[in-house]
């Protein structure tokens, strides 16, 4: 038995992979335990309590939630000791598992402890490598330049790639948008993403807004499109209505790879999408701005200092995706640069070149990494097994 614990729907997705690969690699003759959400409970997965308790954020939020979250961690350990399982492994949520974690080395000294996903040591709290270092047997990352800073701790440490090489984001299919939404094969199409969340959005839409109406003198026959998720199709149609272009709003989720793959550049928020951007070889302009409170906390309190905000270009050390942060992300700035690469063919190769580069480091091109997990994870417990 393996007992495996998500913390929050991204470490949910990873989870269920995880147990799918290891049940596929042993045979099937593989029992779980632990906490999860859908996709690890589609796996077999019995959650010894609901996955929502632990998905908190805000610290408005946690506080009140700190009796109860600490209940569940002695739950959590008293049920390991019951299950005796071969190994425990954690996925992100370092708030809740580290803490199962640290009970697990004073109470079961001889069970293998290994965490998948690695924190952000490299952009903030760095002394956090030490911490980890001093609980785990073994640690699994997304990105393949964080293990050196687990490694000078003493931490076995090892890249299996990260997920978003399975999310489907490069197979999108182009022709087939242009000719659903009558767009011919000339057309410029922008795809402008604003964001997942209201904070980013109500920040942001105003200046895509503003390099809109930059572009309109430049590029007169340029089509937008714009994939929005559920939560902001609202707002999103209701301030595209005054931007030029008549731009299209996707609702159906299944089109925006499509779109992707139909667009010559794109314009969005840094996060996760970015990744998926690049996946889809989309070159792409980056934008994005915290309220001035919220920056300058994480300047001054936290250390959270990192030349790139797109992970992309923090592998490559170069602006494969150019970006506009804080009081840089302002349409005057941000205009000039998307023109060129809306009007430069030989750029836009250029830099699909590079994103393809830096998809290979992620891991594209070779075994999925839930599947890379699992070996690793079966050949350290065997490892351990071993006299």
């Amino acid at each position: 038995m393996i007992y495996i614990i998500a913390g929050e729907p991204s470490g949910d997705l990873l989870g269920g992979r995880l147990m799918a690969a290891l049940k596929a690699r042993a045979g099937g003759a593989i029992r779980f335990a632990g906490i999860g959400g859908p996709h690890m409970q589609e796996q077999g997965l019995q959650s010894l309590f609901p996955m929502t308790e632990l998905t908190v954020m805000g610290l408005t939020e946690v506080v009140p939630r700190i009796p109860r979250i600490l209940r569940r961690v002695r739950e959590t350990v008293d049920d390991i000791g019951q299950c005796q399982p071969a190994a425990l492994i954690t996925i992100d949520s370092w708030g809740f598992t580290g803490r199962v974690q640290k009970r697990c080395q004073r109470q079961y000294g001889d069970l293998p402890r290994i965490h998948y996903v690695a924190p952000m040591v490299w952009a903030w709290k760095p002394k956090r490598a030490a911490e980890l270092a001093g609980v785990l047997d073994l640690l699994m990352t997304l990105l393949p330049f964080e293990p050196p800073y687990f490694e000078k701790e003493g931490l076995r440490t090892i890249h299996v790639g990260h997920p978003v090489i399975e999310c489907g984001a490069g197979q999108g299919d182009g022709a087939r948008f242009r000719q659903r939404h009558h767009l011919a094969a000339d057309t410029k199409l922008l795809a402008v993403l604003p964001g997942s969340r209201h904070s980013e959005s109500g920040r942001l839409l105003p200046v895509f807004a503003a390099v809109l109406e930059r572009l309109r003198l430049s590029q007169p026959h340029l089509r937008v499109v714009v994939p929005a998720v559920p939560h902001l199709v609202e707002e999103i149609r209701q301030a595209a209505s005054s931007w030029p272009f008549s731009p299209l709003i996707l609702e159906d989720a299944a089109e925006k790879y499509d779109a992707f793959a139909a667009a010559d550049c794109a314009l969005a928020a840094s996060g996760t999408v970015a990744l998926e951007l690049a996946m889809a070889g989309l070159p792409t302009v980056i934008a994005y701005r915290l309220s001035a409170l919220t920056a300058f906390v994480a300047r001054r309190f936290f250390g959270f200092k990192i030349r790139w905000a797109t992970l992309i270009n923090m592998m490559l050390d170069r602006p494969v995706m150019p970006e506009f942060l804080q009081e840089n992300c302002d349409a005057a700035k941000i205009a000039p640069v998307l023109e060129r690469m809306l009007t430069d063919a030989d750029d836009r190769d250029r830099r699909r070149r590079h994103m393809a580069e830096a998809m290979t480091r992620l891991g594209l091109g070779g075994p999925s990494p839930g599947d890379r997990a699992a070996q690793v994870v079966l050949d350290y417990i065997a490892e351990r097994k071993r006299p």
